[in-house]
């Protein structure tokens, strides 16, 4: 029984590593997109497109779209480790359980928006670069505005994983809208400021 217990522990770490070093690959570039790449692509001319697009952004996206899956993954092995799993059936009603299902429901619709919008508008918009014909002005509107939905929600999102796992165990509903609220307007200060960043060195 010792060694089933120890294996479990074991799992469980590597799972949760997994899911962490996974989690900073898929929201570091989403970081990047919306705060560094955004605003650079803006100054590029039509030449200069047609280089550095086709070059980057499959490579970024390739990092992107899969660290989102795994991300995504070893967050569902985790939540019936912790929380589905036998002997630990009523964890979801406790405060850490409300928390870990406010993260993972922003996680889903966030890895919903990179797989589903993001990544099928990506390979439109690319591919109108590579031959001139650029895509439906439509179809950069959608991938924008999902990319900037999954910004918006990453920032309650790593909160609650951060409250779920430690030792903020906090429910009442007010907790839950301060958190979000300061999400929406941490978010909002960063593309504020990423739009005035100086290129001056």
């Amino acid at each position: 029984m010792a060694d089933i217990s120890w294996t479990q522990e074991v799992l469980n770490i590597l799972f949760r590593w997994f899911h962490v070093v996974f989690g900073i690959l898929w929201i570091g570039l989403l970081y990047f997109f919306n705060f560094v790449n955004g605003p650079f692509s803006k100054a590029l001319d039509g030449d200069s497109k047609k280089k550095v697009v086709p070059e980057l952004m499959p490579r970024a996206l390739f990092f992107f779209r899969w660290g989102a899956m795994l991300t995504f993954i070893f967050g569902l092995v985790l939540l019936y480790i912790n929380y589905m799993a036998p002997g630990h059936s009523g964890d979801f009603t406790t405060a850490r359980g409300h928390w870990i299902m406010l993260g993972a429901g922003f996680g889903t619709i966030m890895w919903f928006n990179v797989w589903f919008i993001i990544w099928p508008s990506q390979r439109k918009i690319i591919n109108g670069v590579k031959t001139g014909n650029p895509a439906p002005a439509e179809v950069v509107t959608r991938a924008a505005n999902a990319s900037k939905v999954n910004v918006y929600l990453s920032v309650p999102m790593v909160f609650a994983m951060l409250a779920a796992g430690g030792h903020f165990v906090h429910d009442e509903w007010y907790w839950f809208v301060i958190v979000i609220v300061i999400g929406f307007f941490a978010a909002a200060g960063a593309y504020k400021r990423a739009a005035k960043v100086s290129t001056e060195v």
